[in-house]
């Protein structure tokens, strides 16, 4: 019953997993729809040869130049004059990407600036959290200087495979920046040869700009010794991983990413004298980096590894993320974050404004280029809606205050500006005032009248929140501000009570399509918000009114303007539009859709706050108009209709916004929302999250005057492969983890003496609830949240330990199925094998094999030679010989597979004699019964057995069952040898990544693999040759006694499992290859004391034995 239970247990798990993969890859595959506008240019590559004497390398550097006619390349190296900009590309990238950054980036210096909008920009603050001077934000009118694009030709080699090459590109990276530092001075020189005066500032710094493994790059040249000091103090990246490989495989790779990442940590240090003294500054005190992330369309870098946290500190860069970038709000995938229009504009005049106007260079000052970063590259959202830090709730109800102890007025609002003069419009332009009784108001043209809404009265109850969305822009269309009692002007006031303007609070969201008008003068649409303004209860503190004043607007051709501007404001209680969705609700949504129905007159801000992080759980929400009072309002009944079909709800309500943010990630503006999968690009459950970092905040901007009928369920597709896209860097080392404790499970039968197992045998008992499951899964995420608790004083979020149990039970699930499908594979051609020998039996005495024979008899001389003699006897030696040597001096990979070669063929030569012994044995019980029933051949026990020559051998034999005995130990042989084939089957494959990369670079020069990589393969290697016998007593020597008890080798795979589940719990794959080399070391050491000690006993014997 435990058996079929086991089986159940099995096939469900696997069919599971199987469901699982086909969803997950299937929505990875799916077409992806961006939104982006492709970017045109006439590029134009100029080769910068090196200097003379300096022979050409493998590697090159071009400089870019926009424009269709042809130059002369001499001519235009001459001329450079503007800031140098070196684009490094990525895992097999090439440096004609630089085409699109380069071509927008001559535009913008020719187009100057972008147009000034006065929504509220994002502000940098100091550690104190004052905000930084405004001179420092200034931005410039007018661009000073272009920028000289270069870029690196790395003959698109894949960095992302192989540590190595990564060095090699960081160490050419930093020939090229000292290069196009040399090449300015040269160029300077040739003009002056040429009898030109120049009075050109030379360049000390270059920009690094660098796409997915060339950010790292960027970042590795920067720590490079021998870098020139201060020749790189700004990098941009796009779509960089920093914290770890986006395949974390190779442990070379994984420890240069340390290495680098480790260096920068300590940049960032200042050196103290023991007296506390401040020595000298750190040495990247000056260098500033800005990491920009795809978003959620991004498969192949996730967001979490892009992050600078821990390697970067918040004053000297950030990370943000596309769908919260500034004019972007998009998310796109890998390749297209370099041509995606809107992204490229965005960044080309970023680093335009990072230019002095006096020098001409990039600002020396670290703050003053971060802040520009800021203020270029993110949104008013954050600040607008408190969302800088993530424990902090966006909207806090409380007691509506309006005065502070001291009586003066809002001290929050004291450093906002106001609108420029030119931007204004006069007061007495401003028709009658309107005064509004109700907590709603709307503006439905640009009529030119200011309304006046009393604080106190429409804020009481609660309600001390004021949200307004407009399409209106501000200074512009709409203006606001805060008054201390009514009055006419603001000039009617004291310094101490004057009117507060509050205009720049309003945050830009990007705007849906443009209104539909069916004819001109015609009602269109609601237009779709533009802006939204958000005051709380402190930010009004000390004041009694708020006025909205509309510009005016001029009418067309003696009629009014269509009425296409909107604007819609609202005092709400945060409490009242608030809804929590938690795990359970978001799990039984994917079953029956949860609907939410929102009543006219509800709150304009709707806020939904989700247990489960839609990074991890995304959600299909559908937001339907059920009602907007036409019925109410007196129309016929065929022209009100169906509110939903008839459009006449479209002609009241603005379109929806979904405004979605998580912990880590910028908010995510959702335009015109209908039916939307809602996803955020968040990395939640992992070892270092935190139980709030668990949680989404979704907030709705609906028309209150109208009705929606709200329908949400988890996407099963989406979730799948966020599911895999997320954790399987984890599920990767918990396979490894799997194969340990199978083994360990082997190891304990072969030391009771029973019978091995085979390896899915050992995963059912594994698998067993609750004891074997609890032991091997609970256990090391126990140590695990021990170790955060000890280090961090925290302990990561339920969420972690839930879905690392499911990647441990998925990784169940694949090594099954990969081991199910290679044992099928060996018994398929262990029968194969053994129905042809049993055919060759009667084919030897064909004449039509006398030539096969004889070729075989040839062969056989082979056997003579004294080489082939030593590797016939020596098997294991051989091949420890041959993996070590290649996995030295070629490629570890190779050696890894020359060790599954030796596994495979030991498992089919186990598996064909096990075989091979069953069959003969049943052929002979045949025989024997069908001798027996003769009766001139019958004899009992009594007989004295001389009828019995004539019986197979073995029958004849004083070991009846020694061919039961030879199969029984062929296939435990077998199983045991299975199991490490799986082991370092898995280990190889991980390898693999590399050889590729390897194999591109044949003929352009020939490396050795990297040290830590052929030391851990050679301790795999010895795991796998010294292991390759059944022992039961592997490790019996002096040393093997620990505390009183000896080390057992079902004691080591069980470390080893601890260690490699660990390791899958950190992200970090690469470091089961420790455990599996330190099984190989302590396999070799015990080995070798065991042969030792079989010597001391054979010399004592013979001097024994010669004594007497």
């Amino acid at each position: 019953m435990q058996d079929l239970r086991d089986k159940c247990r099995v096939l469900s798990l696997v069919s599971s997993v199987v469901l699982v993969g086909i969803v997950g890859i299937y929505g990875l595959l799916k077409p992806i729809s961006n939104g982006c506008i492709m970017t045109y240019m006439y590029p134009t590559y100029i080769p910068i040869s090196p200097p003379e004497g300096v022979p050409l390398g493998k590697y090159g550097l071009y400089l870019y130049h926009e424009g269709w006619k042809k130059i002369d390349f001499k001519e235009h190296l001459k001329k450079l004059n503007g800031v140098p900009v070196l684009y490094i590309p990525g895992n097999g990238g090439s440096y004609k990407q630089v085409r699109s950054l380069a071509a927008e980036s001559d535009r913008a210096f020719q187009g100057g600036p972008l147009e000034r909008a006065y929504y509220q920009d994002a502000i940098l603050t100091s550690g104190g959290g004052n905000v930084m001077d405004g001179a420092v934000l200034r931005m410039p009118s007018q661009y000073s200087s272009r920028l000289d694009w270069f870029a690196v030709d790395l003959e698109g080699e894949h960095s992302a495979m192989d540590g190595r090459i990564l060095e090699e590109h960081a160490e050419y990276v930093v020939h090229s920046v000292h290069r196009i530092l040399d090449q300015y001075k040269e160029s300077r020189d040739a003009l002056v040869r040429d009898g030109a005066t120049s009075s050109r500032i030379l360049p000390k710094t270059v920009i690094l700009v660098g796409h997915s493994m060339g950010g790292f790059v960027a970042r590795a040249a920067v720590v490079h010794p021998h870098l020139r000091k201060s020749a790189v103090e700004t990098i941009l990246t796009l779509s960089t991983p920093h914290q770890s490989p986006p395949l974390a495989l190779q442990p070379s790779f994984g420890h240069y990413f340390s290495c680098v990442n480790r260096e920068w940590r300590k940049g960032y240090e200042a050196k103290l004298s023991p007296a506390g003294y401040l020595i000298s500054e750190p040495a990247l005190s000056r260098v500033v980096v800005v990491s920009i992330t795809g978003g959620f369309n991004d498969y192949q870098v996730r967001s979490q590894i892009e992050s600078l946290e821990g390697i970067v500190p918040p004053s000297h860069g950030f990370m943000i993320s596309s769908t919260s970038m500034k004019n972007v709000w998009l998310s796109m995938e890998h390749q297209a974050i370099l041509w995606c229009n809107q992204l490229v504009v965005q960044v080309s005049h970023t680093i335009l404004s990072l230019l002095d106007p006096a020098t001409r260079q990039p600002f020396p000052e670290s703050h003053r280029r971060l802040a520009i970063f800021t203020r270029m590259l993110k949104s008013g959202l954050e600040q607008s809606f408190h969302l800088q830090k993530p424990t902090q709730s966006p909207m806090t109800p409380g007691q509506f205050p309006t005065k502070d102890e001291t009586g003066t007025l809002g001290s929050q609002l004291q450093n906002l500006p106001s609108c420029p003069i030119n931007a204004q419009w006069r007061n007495d332009g401003l028709e009658k005032d309107l005064y509004i009784e109700t907590r709603t108001v709307t503006v439905l043209a640009m009529d030119g009248r200011r309304r006046w809404l009393d604080i106190q009265k429409l804020g009481a109850e609660g309600r001390n929140h004021f949200i307004l969305v407009t399409n209106l822009a501000p200074c512009y269309g709409v203006r606001l501000h805060l008054w201390p009692e009514k009055g006419k002007s603001e000039s009617d006031f004291p310094p101490g009570r004057k009117v507060q303007e509050v205009t720049a609070k309003m945050a830009h969201i990007p705007s849906g399509p443009a209104p539909r008008q069916i004819e001109p003068g015609s009602q269109t649409e609601q237009a779709p918000p533009s802006g939204v303004f958000l005051l709380g209860p402190e930010d009004m503190l000390g004041f009694r009114f708020i006025t909205i004043s509309v510009a005016p607007r001029p009418s067309v051709s003696g009629r009014p303007p269509p009425p296409a501007s909107m604007a819609v404001g609202q005092f709400f209680n945060p409490n009242e539009g608030h809804r929590e969705f938690s795990p359970a609700t978001m799990f039984l949504s994917y079953y029956s859709q949860k609907d939410l129905l929102l009543e006219e007159d509800h709150p304009l801000l709707y806020n939904m706050s989700f247990g489960i992080s839609l990074g991890l759980l995304p959600i299909e929400m559908t937001l339907r108009t059920v009602g907007c009072g036409i019925k109410d309002a007196g129309l016929p009944i065929e022209e009100a209709g169906d509110t939903e079909n008839s459009g006449l709800c479209k002609l009241r309500c603005f379109p929806p916004v979904a405004l979605v943010w998580d912990a880590g990630i910028g908010p995510h503006v959702i335009p015109n929302v209908y039916s939307e999968s809602i996803i955020v690009d968040s990395s939640p459950a992992l070892w270092s999250s935190t139980q709030s970092s668990e949680r989404t905040t979704l907030l709705l901007l609906v028309d209150p005057h109208c009705s929606y009928k709200t329908s949400i369920d988890v996407s099963f597709t989406m979730a799948t492969s966020r599911f895999l896209l997320l954790y399987n860097p984890k599920i990767i080392a918990f396979s490894f983890a799997v194969i340990f404790f199978a083994l360990m499970h082997q190891s304990h039968a072969l030391e009771l003496d029973v019978p091995i197992p085979s390896l899915l045998t050992a995963l059912q008992s594994n698998l067993r609830m609750p004891l074997p499951a609890f032991l091997l899964t609970v256990v090391p995420i126990a140590i695990s949240l021990l170790i955060s608790l000890l280090m961090d004083g925290s302990i990561p979020s339920p969420g972690f330990i839930i879905v690392s149990i499911i990647c441990y039970f998925i990784a169940n699930g694949v090594v099954i199925i990969l081991m199910s499908s290679s044992q099928v594979l060996f018994y398929l051609t262990a029968f194969l094998l053994v129905f042809i020998n049993t055919r060759w039996r009667h084919w030897q005495g064909s004449h039509c094999l006398a030539v096969f024979h004889r070729i075989i008899y040839v062969s056989s001389g082979l056997l003579s030679v004294k080489v082939v003699r030593f590797v016939w006897a020596n098997p294991s030696l051989t091949m420890a010989l041959v993996g070590c040597a290649l996995a030295c001096l070629v490629h570890p990979a190779l050696g890894l597979f020359v060790l599954v070669g030796s596994h495979a063929f030991c498992c089919h030569s186990a598996l064909f004699s096990s075989l091979g012994a069953s069959f003969r044995r049943q052929t002979w019980r045949s025989q024997y019964e069908e001798y027996s029933r003769q009766p001139s051949h019958a004899y009992g026990p009594e007989s004295d057995g001389k009828n019995t020559e004539n019986l197979p051998m073995e029958y004849n034999s004083s070991s009846p069952d020694s061919a039961r005995s030879f199969a029984n130990t062929q296939l435990d042989l077998f199983r045991h040898c299975h199991g490490l084939l799986m082991l370092h089957l898995l280990a190889a494959l991980m390898f693999v990544p590399s050889l590729a990369a390897s194999w591109q670079r044949i003929g352009r020069g020939q490396i050795f693999p990297r040290f830590l990589d052929s030391m851990l393969c050679v301790g795999v290697i010895l795991h796998g040759i010294c292991s390759s016998k059944p022992e039961s007593r592997l490790f019996t020597s002096a040393l093997s006694s620990i505390f009183g008890h000896e080390l057992r080798m079902h004691h080591t795979y069980l470390l080893a499992g601890y260690y490699t589940f660990l390791s899958g719990l950190a992200l970090a794959p690469y470091r089961v290859f420790y455990a599996m080399a330190a099984l190989g070391g302590l396999c070799f050491l015990f080995t070798v004391l065991r042969c030792r000690e079989k010597a001391d006993a054979y010399t004592t014997r013979r001097k024994h034995s010669h004594r007497h």
